[in-house]
């Protein structure tokens, strides 16, 4: 077993440079399946997640080619089969991309129900609504999504949450629909519109997005193209917050600073200074953070996933927080490990009353998922003794070179190998 060791207290400083963003390259390498031309997408983040695409694409016969590490050539034209087995890809959720990119292509797929992440209902309902407005048929049988379609044609379909997954998803399918299709109340994070972006450069007709209204015209065919993956915004905002957990003075480079303008508001309101750059944010922290409260919404509200590393940073302000979330319900799984931490909060319903604390201690405590993993990575950061973080599966799913990123900004922290 693998656990993340840190000895805290200790202030970041320095630069970090930012990775492509994890949201948008699974879904944009399942996309590629959509372009019956060779596609070459850059800025890839190389971490797990990326790699167990990968390796379901090869598996489907799909020729899979890293020119470099953050650099991949695909090519579907020798495409075998489109079912994608449950071992290929049980330890993540993006892989219901692969029923849009399939379905929408060769009209069928065969995709296990998304694993991944665990803090909550998750339901693919409404990829499904989606699919069969556009004419599919949708069975799920053995714990396989099985869809088919003779054809696909345009449609006019609303969703009932401004699901980021569903309006990639449909937005994928319906660019090889005949017609005009419409997704009302649609997503609006960066990485639908980077998804839009891509399929754009391979002939698709998209427009709309990242607004409440995406009209997808259908053409007959895409061709390749060469595409990069933007910034990790998730990422960007982990580093802001430890910057600001520690004290510290980081410069976060290679971002896009608009995407931050919900963590960078919460961060100035804490008493930080945050100055913008061109394409950087420097995080200056204090000795006297100020509590805050914080609401997770849909973009450009506050990221749901910066609710659990915000929640560590707010452990550490002066007076009272309440932390309200308004995505997913059971997203305060990580909260009975940040009181090992010694944090004192409540949850109540949906929203955690955090006392804030001049400092943390360290301890052993284990990672419930992703962006849980990278919260007790703050907490440890600015924890007085040693932090133990075990599950750390998760943090390779999204953070790449995590470890090394935070050393080279003065971190003690460490990678360990124990016997189970």
């Amino acid at each position: 077993m693998e656990y993340i060791t840190i000895n805290g207290g200790r202030r970041l400083q320095g630069s970090v440079d930012i990775s492509g963003a994890k949201n948008a390259a699974v879904a944009i390498v399942p996309a590629a399946i959509a372009a019956k031309g060779i596609c070459t997408i850059e800025n890839l983040p190389a971490i797990k997640d990326v790699r167990v695409l990968v390796g379901a694409l090869k598996n489907l016969g799909i020729d899979c080619e890293f020119t470099d590490t953050h650099t991949l050539k695909i090519d579907s034209h020798n495409i075998k089969s489109c079912a994608i087995t449950y071992d290929q890809v049980k330890d993540m959720r993006a892989s219901y991309y692969l029923l849009g990119a399939l379905l929408g292509r060769f009209k069928q797929a065969q995709v296990p129900l998304p694993g991944g992440c665990n803090f909550g209902l998750r339901p693919i309902d409404l990829h499904i609504k989606g699919f069969e407005a556009l004419g599919a048929k949708i069975n799920i049988e053995h714990g396989m999504v099985i869809a088919e379609a003779e054809k696909l044609t345009g449609a006019n379909i609303y969703l009932d949450i401004s699901s980021v997954g569903a309006t990639i998803n449909i937005m994928i399918a319906a660019v090889y629909a005949e017609g005009v299709t419409h997704i009302e109340n649609a997503a609006k994070e960066p990485h639908v519109v980077d998804t839009a972006n891509f399929l754009n450069k391979l002939g698709a007709k998209i427009k709309g997005a990242g607004t409440d209204i995406i009209r997808i015209t259908g053409v007959e065919s895409l061709h390749g193209g060469e595409y990069s993956i933007i910034p990790d915004q998730i990422e960007a905002g982990t580093y802001m917050i430890a910057a600001a957990a520690t004290g510290g003075d980081v410069t976060v480079n290679h971002i896009i600073p608009k995407h931050m303008d919900s963590l960078s508001a919460k961060l100035t309101e804490m008493g930080c200074q945050v100055i913008e750059d061109g394409d950087s944010i420097r995080v200056i922290g204090t000795e006297h953070l100020q509590a805050c409260n914080v609401k997770t919404m849909f973009y450009p509200g506050f990221p749901t996933d910066l609710h659990p590393q915000m929640s560590a940073l707010l452990s550490v302000a002066h007076g009272t927080s309440l932390l309200t979330e308004t995505v997913f319900e059971h997203r305060f799984q990580y909260v009975k490990e940040l009181l090992r931490l010694g944090a004192n909060m409540k949850v109540e319903g949906r929203v955690a009353i955090i006392e804030g604390k001049s400092s943390l201690s360290g301890t052993q405590v284990t990672a419930s998922d992703l962006r849980a993993g990278a919260a007790l990575i703050v907490a440890g950061l600015a924890a007085d003794g040693t932090t133990a973080i075990g599950n750390v599966k998760y943090l390779d799913r999204g953070y790449e070179r995590f470890e090394e990123k935070l050393t080279a900004l003065g971190a003690n922290i460490n990678r360990i190998q124990v016997d189970d």
